[in-house]
């Protein structure tokens, strides 16, 4: 079984961006895109709209991180000195070595930056070689091509589509598209082939 303690602040970083866990006094460094960019959570399950979306969507993450099913980060992107977004690990099976990687947004400043990459890099490299995850998991609103993109360009091989898997903050359901990097895969080819993209 692996080991991995959710109580641990677990701190990832590089030359570019730092993800360190989310915290509830991180209201005040999100609430400027909770404001002024709802855009953002266009294909989100969960908005962080406004003042009262944000506290909703912080009690969440970190109640998920207290219940030992998800480990939620702050992302901070040290080129231009400011908080970027959020990002987390959810889903998280210990005995089955799986987690899914997802709940990830950044303000649009942030975006075509290459800060995705940094974040992914790190936090894959901490899920395949620090807890010894066999398999990590992406899902995304089938139409967000964007996010599909992003994810298809870091490696993920695309797996099927869930039908009516989830309510979207409209009421209507929506289709996700499930993908996936497995252990093997990250060693053999989608490690150096970030690591290409990015360094």
């Amino acid at each position: 079984m692996i080991q991995f303690d959710f109580t641990s602040d677990y701190v990832l970083e590089d030359e570019v961006t730092l993800l360190r866990p989310l915290t509830m006094d991180d209201h005040h460094n999100l609430l400027p895109f909770a404001i002024h960019e709802p855009e953002l959570w266009q294909y989100s399950m969960v908005p962080v709209v406004g003042d009262d979306g944000l506290t909703n969507y912080l009690d969440r993450a970190v109640g998920g991180r207290s219940d030992g099913k998800q480990y939620p980060f702050i992302v901070f992107d040290k080129r231009v000195d400011q908080y970027a977004g959020c990002t987390r690990y959810y889903d998280i099976q210990l005995v089955e070595q799986t987690l899914q990687l997802g709940y990830t947004w950044y303000g649009k400043q942030f975006q075509r930056t290459g800060l995705n990459r940094h974040c992914k890099y790190l936090l894959l490299q901490f899920a395949f070689e620090q807890m010894g995850m066999e398999r990590v998991e992406f899902r995304a609103d089938h139409n967000n091509q964007r996010s599909i993109e992003a994810m298809k360009a870091i490696g993920c091989q695309e797996e099927g589509i869930l039908r009516k898997n989830g309510r979207c903050s409209d009421g209507t359901r929506r289709d996700s598209i499930v993908l996936s990097i497995l252990r093997e895969e990250w060693f053999s080819k989608v490690r150096t082939g970030l690591q290409n993209k990015i360094y």
